[in-house]
């Protein structure tokens, strides 16, 4: 029995060690888009700065791993075997949940998911010992309710207090600096930039160090005793050191920023490293105590008082996991697409960005606070009003910065004093939540919420704020249902359970390899949205247009063609997915279509004048062409679900070689656009003006048939609508050929007239 428990704590490890690659994959790049997105320094730079405040901040984490032993369930009414059921119930729910969510697209939190994992497990195994009789208690006495609602209203009041904080102390600096802060820095910059850096030595420091088990007794007791002191001492001396180097003509913002990378990087080492091996680590000590103090006791029967006791983690535990997550950070392919996510939302660049669309939760949001702001703005004094407007001023001419490093310095501070505040007093708070919220405060106060993008920005936080409660709810729930298999089925479903996980693991890695192989299209984003050379851009803009239209048509041709041979089998399953892809792909060409009219704004204006009515042409037909599929499948969609009469064979059969011909079609223009040869384009837009003819003439037909029928008259029109549908849609198609030879034609070579 020994030897398996063995075998699940090393499992254990295993996932621990994964957690930490993917937890610096998707939340430890949060403490980098302030750097990034201010263009502080270069991504070498900050990643470097960022790695030694992770590698220091965990060796300052042992503290938080008390929350893990303790801060949930209360360890003396446990035996090993429940301790063990309820840690592994733990890291197989977070490897369920992770890979749900990942799958879902839908946002969540590592810290959530730890403690509501912890209480789901412990809030299962308590009522299943209390059910059972095994002990006289009741679930007050079992679990650590006090110290469990204090960490869980934390969590969920960090997300307010984030917020209100970034948007006060953001409006404030901004008064203080305005936009036009290089000419404001001289008298101010050596103020705070002396108040940043004493607060960040406060919190990460002296705060810190009370957890660390590397610095000695007598150092720590220097420091509580002389805080005051040292303080103040730190606040002179830094202030007079940034005076100095902004007399010398250095960029003090820049460094308040990496400080602050550092800062953040060291909190949110400190803070989640809890989430990632806290809970393998308390899985250890519990396995070293049954092994070493057992005496005979079956694991039934070994009571677990040492979790009682504050975690004493071994130094390299901490500097393996530091070395981990500093590994991940450099080498981490997921960095670069949630760095971008959080930039956007917090972006100046009043740009709409509507990634996460529009609700209307956020559309009425946004209308209530218009009009609230309007009604305050009435009544404040006009010169109050011209003052405030003058220290809000906009640059004249806007930095291709996604915000100013006043924003940064903010963002970064504040968030790690807030994640700090919270470590100091061994409350898990989100690193992820808590840098979005300070972002998403001092990007509102900065007035970069217009009304061009605040609805799809509210959003935004909504979805993200939705998620974690979801996450919370699922974390629990799985977490308990877990526990409750394993604790019945023993250790004969613990290993089932690893089992699956193995398989998901493997599922997942495999998945994502294979999205990875479709984003071939990234470096050209890349070129067209950073590149300087206007040429580039254009190259790389064509190119990235020229696949957006062939994905386009080879969309539009096969749906086309599924649509027809499903509703003539009278399947309405295929015709519901179909429709719902067409929604999807209608998404998807509206992003494109104002990411490359971005691009066309970076290249020469002379060209983009010459080809923008072009190029609007060609994606005007995309839209078209997923209009009338729509048209075309809403109609058989609602026929086949009503299991109205069938397509007639002979209706099949007439309309089959028009469907090839429209099918073909779309895949010539396709080939002609993706090897951008046009030497046949003549023949095929004649071919598809044929095709055109002799659907006019099969809609008078059906025209004919329609008043003689005395059949299903819903079918007669329902086909009648397919004819004329598909005349439609290729006149589109001759738009969009027509457009792509304009648009696409090479520079030296003349157009000619059509």
């Amino acid at each position: 029995m020994e030897i398996s428990y063995l075998l699940i704590v090393a499992f254990m490890f295993t996932l621990a060690i994964i957690d930490l690659t993917v937890g610096v994959s998707n939340d430890a790049v949060n403490f980098l888009s302030s750097a990034v997105g201010s263009r502080a320094a270069k991504l070498k730079t900050v990643l470097f700065v960022a790695s030694i405040g992770v590698f220091v901040g965990a060796a300052f984490s042992s503290g938080m791993m008390d929350i893990a032993r303790h801060g949930i369930f209360q360890p003396q009414y446990f035996y090993f075997s429940e301790v063990m059921c309820i840690f592994l119930a733990v890291v197989i729910s977070d490897v369920f949940l992770l890979d749900l969510f990942n799958s879902l697209g839908l946002p969540t939190s590592t810290t959530v998911s730890m403690v509501f994992e912890l209480l789901g497990a412990s809030f299962i195994i308590s009522i299943i010992k209390i059910a059972s009789g095994e002990m006289d208690a009741n679930i007050v006495d079992l679990l650590n309710t006090d110290k469990a609602l204090t960490m869980i209203i934390s969590i969920f009041l960090s997300v307010a207090i984030a917020f209100v904080f970034g948007l006060i102390v953001q409006w404030i600096s901004r008064l203080i600096f305005t936009f036009h802060f290089r000419k404001n820095l001289s008298s101010k910059i050596g103020v705070f930039g002396g108040i940043a850096v004493t607060a960040i030595l406060y919190f990460m420091l002296i705060k810190g160090l009370k957890g660390s088990t590397l610095v000695p007794a007598d150092v720590k007791a220097f420091i509580e005793e002389n805080t005051a002191m040292l303080l103040l001492a730190s606040f002179v001396f830094f202030t007079l050191l940034m005076q100095l180097l902004h007399w010398l003509k250095v960029n003090v913002l820049k460094i308040v920023v990496l400080i602050g990378t550092f800062s953040l990087a060291l909190a949110f080492a400190g803070n989640d490293l809890v989430n990632f091996i806290g809970v393998t680590l308390a899985g250890l000590s519990s396995f070293q105590d049954f092994s070493a103090n057992a005496a005979g006791l079956s694991a039934d029967q070994f009571v677990m008082t040492s979790l009682q006791e504050s975690a004493k983690t071994p130094v390299y535990f901490l500097i393996g996991a530091g070395a981990v997550m500093v590994f991940a950070l450099y080498t981490s392919k997921k960095a670069k697409k949630v760095l971008q996510t959080s930039i956007n939302l917090a972006s100046q660049k009043n740009d709409e960005n509507d990634m996460f669309g529009s609700s209307p939760l956020a559309r009425n949001v946004v209308r209530v606070t218009t009009n609230m702001v309007t009604s305050i703005s009435n009544k404040t004094p006009q010169n109050v009003k011209n003052w405030i407007n003058a220290r809000f001023a906009p640059l004249e001419q806007r930095e291709d910065v996604a915000f100013d490093l006043v924003r940064a310095s903010v963002n970064l501070v504040l968030a790690g004093l807030l994640i700090a505040v919270g470590t100091s007093m061994k409350l898990p708070l989100s690193t992820t939540y808590v840098t979005f919220m300070v972002g998403m405060g001092s990007s509102l106060a900065d007035r970069a919420w217009g009304r061009e993008s605040a609805v799809y920005r509210v959003t935004g936080v909504v979805s993200v704020i939705g998620g974690w409660f979801i996450t919370a709810g699922a974390a629990f729930i799985l977490a308990a249902l877990v526990a409750t298999i394993m604790y019945y089925g023993g250790l004969v479903a613990m290993f089932i359970m690893i089992a699956i996980v193995i398989y998901l693991l493997i599922h997942s890695h495999i998945s994502y390899n294979k999205k990875q192989n479709k984003g071939s299209d990234d470096n050209k984003m890349q070129v067209i949205m950073n590149s300087e050379d206007q040429t580039e851009v254009w190259d790389a803009l064509r190119q990235h247009a020229a696949e957006t239209l062939s994905h386009s048509l080879e969309f539009s041709a096969e749906t086309y063609k599924i649509l027809f041979d499903a509703f003539s089998k009278d399947d309405h399953r295929p015709l519901r997915n179909s429709l719902l892809k067409i929604v999807d792909e209608k998404g998807l060409v509206k992003k494109i279509r104002r990411f490359e009219t971005r691009g066309m704004q970076r290249i020469d204006q002379s060209l983009a004048y010459e080809r923008s009515t072009w190029y609007h042409l060609c994606t005007n037909s995309c839209h078209q062409m997923l209009d009338t599929l729509t048209r075309i499948g809403e109609p058989m969609k609602e026929h086949a679900e009503n299991s109205f009469s069938p397509l007639p064979k002979t209706y099949i059969e007439e309309f089959k070689p028009y469907c090839e011909g429209v099918y073909t079609t779309l895949m010539d223009i396709n080939s002609i656009i993706s090897n951008n040869d046009y030497s046949t384009a003549e023949a095929v837009s004649s071919r598809a003006k044929e095709l055109k003819h002799a659907l006019a003439n099969l809609r008078k037909t059906q025209t004919i048939r329609l008043h003689k029928s005395s059949g299903s008259l819903r079918m007669d029109f329902v086909y009648l609508n397919l004819i004329q549908e598909s005349h439609e849609l290729l006149s589109e198609v001759r738009n969009l050929l027509r457009g792509g030879r304009k648009f696409f034609a090479s520079d030296n070579v003349e157009k000619s007239n059509e």
